[in-house]
């Protein structure tokens, strides 16, 4: 491999680890870069490359916001535990189920969410319930413990932030608390589609652990812009990850 482009790769890592400690979604950055660099690799190794070296990072902002915010660990270990079970099961099921078949589905997702966070400028900012309703936690949970992380194994690009999003509108939570167990989940759920992957051998384990590196000090960074600029920062920087989002899962439903 050519040193200019492990360089590109690692200074590629250090930015999706500050992206996604900010705000999730680090994929956005990071994936895309290794399928430039390598066009012709198995989308199983690149997947299993990204998890590698994002779960490194989610693993430092998640320490690192445990320190500043509040977790919900009443919700966040559930969803956690079944996060990793099926992001592993989507992550097994790859192969088997086109990704083509979701992405219509959370195209349409996204566009309604970004909607929502235009149209409503105190979601995230304010204070969450002490006991949220019986049906928003058993929605927050389903959301953003099964149906988000069998997304993450299957295709993956974009779920910490929509975790963190279904976590604000359904349960209220202000975006540093909100961001903070996502980062939770979010764990979980690379987890699960990482061992996956590494049964089978599908990872590029030196490239792999290299961006990991970076994409712990990036991670590192941008928990520490999160805490320090506020919701009103995590929430303009959501806005601009989910259009990039939108942008890039509409131009490969187009092109597919």
């Amino acid at each position: 491999m050519q040193p200019e482009l492990v360089l590109l790769l690692l200074a590629v890592a250090l930015a999706a680890g500050w992206v996604d400690a900010v705000v999730g979604g680090g994929g956005l950055v990071q994936l895309p870069a290794l399928l430039l660099a390598f066009p012709v690799a198995p989308p199983a190794t690149l997947l299993a490359t990204d998890k590698l070296s994002s779960i490194s990072g989610t693993t430092a902002s998640a320490i690192g916001f445990a320190r500043g915010a509040r977790i919900d660990l009443r919700l966040a270990v559930p969803a956690a535990v079944c996060a990793m079970a099926l992001s592993g099961l989507g992550a097994a099921t790859a192969g088997l189920i086109p990704a083509q078949v979701f992405r219509p589905f959370v195209l349409g997702a996204l566009v309604v969410v970004a909607a929502v966070v235009v149209l409503r400028p105190r979601l995230g900012t304010g204070t969450p319930e002490r006991r949220p309703a019986r049906g928003r936690s058993v929605a927050a949970l389903t959301v953003a413990g099964v149906v988000l992380p069998f997304y993450n194994g299957l295709v993956g690009p974009g779920t910490g932030a929509m975790i963190l999003l279904a976590l604000t509108g359904l349960l209220g939570l202000d975006f540093i608390d909100g961001s903070a167990t996502a980062k939770v989940v979010n764990l979980g759920a690379n987890l699960g589609a990482l061992l996956v992957f590494a049964l089978h051998g599908q990872a590029m384990w030196m490239l792999g652990l290299c961006m990991a590196a970076c994409n712990v000090m990036g991670a590192r960074l941008g928990t520490r812009t999160a805490l320090r600029k506020g919701a009103g920062f995590i929430r303009a920087t959501l806005l601009c990850v989910v259009a990039a989002l939108i942008v890039k899962l509409g131009l490969d439903y187009l092109n597919a």
